[in-house]
This record gives structure tokens, C-alpha cells and sequence, in this order.
């Protein structure tokens, strides 16, 4: 049996969009794939992202900032694993910079020691050099920069 694909006119997609968008923050590569799976041509949303930006539903500085401060503050992220998600949203170098800047490096440092100090106290690890790494692959997977990372942990576990 051969499914028939719903259609939308670009005034239909606009307004979904529009909530798509309004609904949570989005970037352009999410708006697109949307599109992509509202089988909309490449011309039709061409003029819907035109629309989206102009109208303000669409800003990818305000999305980057948005992401880095959720991600931030929810999961612990650290800027290297924030840059390379934002990279792996299409998002440009400038934002991602904007973007980061939003952190201050004194709460920045100090959500990391609480991480790292929470984390330390949970691993139940008797040996410490098992202990250390199960240490430092956390905190590295949540992308804080190694410099940090190892100094940490050579303080934490003796």
C-alpha cells in the first residue's frame, strides 16, 4: 500500500514553524530538517527561514546563548563539550564565542569544583589510580578542559 504524504502549503508550514520555533528555542539546522520532514521544497523553505528570522522566531545567538546557559547549569557542561555541540548544530564561530562569554569564570570554576567534588565522593573505587580515571573520563566526557580536569583530581585523590 502506498502511503500519501501530507502537504503543506507555505502558509501552513510558516504557521508551524512559527510554534515549532515559539515553543523552544531552535536553530537553523533543526528549522530545516523540520522542513525536510514536511517534504517542503528547497525553495518554500528558503522563504519560510526568510520569514522565521525576520519575525524574530529565529535568532541563532539567542539560541546559542540560550543552549549554553541550559546546558551549563542542568548538565554540568563544560566549553568544550558546549563548542562542539554547538558545531555539531551548524552553529558559527561568533555565536558559539557570544555565546560562551555568557558564563562568568568565577561560577564557571566553581560549578566545576562542585562537579568534580560530588563525583569524587560518589566513585567507589578503593584503588585510586582506577578511582582517578573513572574521575577523569566524567569530567572530561562533560567536555571541562583537561588543564582543570587534572590538576582536580591530582588535589582530590592522594
Amino acid at each position: 500500500m502506498h502511503q500519501k504524504l501530507k502537504s503543506f502549503t507555505v502558509d501552513e508550514a510558516k504557521k508551524k514553524l512559527e510554534h515549532y520555533c515559539a515553543y523552544q528555542e531552535r536553530c537553523h539546522k533543526e528549522v530545516r530538517q523540520k522542513l525536510r520532514d514536511l517534504n517542503m521544497i528547497p525553495e518554500a523553505t528558503d522563504i519560510i527561514v526568510v520569514h522565521l528570522l525576520e519575525h524574530n522566531y529565529l535568532n541563532e545567538e539567542r539560541f546559542a546563548k540560550i543552549f549554553v546557559r541550559g546546558k551549563f547549569n542542568i548538565k554540568k557542561w563544560g566549553r568544550f563539550r558546549l563548542t562542539q555541540e554547538l558545531k555539531r548544530k551548524d552553529i558559527s564561530k561568533i555565536n558559539i564565542n557570544l555565546a560562551l562569554r555568557e558564563i562568568d569564570e568565577d561560577e564557571y570554576i566553581g560549578v566545576f569544583n562542585d562537579l568534580a567534588e560530588k563525583k569524587a565522593d560518589m566513585i567507589l573505587e578503593s584503588n585510586k589510580l582506577k578511582k582517578k580515571k573513572k574521575l577523569i573520563d566524567y569530567l572530561l566526557y562533560r567536555g571541562w578542559e583537561s588543564y582543570l580536569v587534572y590538576d582536580k583530581v591530582n588535589e582530590l585523590i592522594k
